[in-house]
């Protein structure tokens, strides 16, 4: 990992943290401006960074949801849309 990636990805877990301290679950757009404007290249190592660390939540809290709906026999989440299958 070369040092944009790896001090992308630092600013993105410290970005984590500050959303949930200040309940804001858009502040990573804020920091990823203030990145920008010196490096688009910290910017977009940053942006990989959030999107992949947030899709990782999703995913893990959509397991739980589905194995929590299944072990109380309710109804699952349902599956977004793919929007490349319309």
């Amino acid at each position: 990992m070369g040092i944009v990636d790896e001090l992308g990805d630092k600013l993105a877990v410290e970005t984590l943290k500050a959303m949930e301290e200040l309940g804001n679950d858009r502040f990573y757009n804020d920091v990823a401006k203030v990145i920008g404007a010196l490096s688009p290249s910290m910017q977009e190592a940053f942006m990989t960074s959030i999107r992949i660390r947030l899709a990782s939540v999703r995913g893990f809290d959509f397991i739980e949801a589905v194995l929590k709906a299944k072990r109380e026999g309710g109804a699952a989440p349902e599956v977004p849309r793919d929007s490349a299958s319309h």
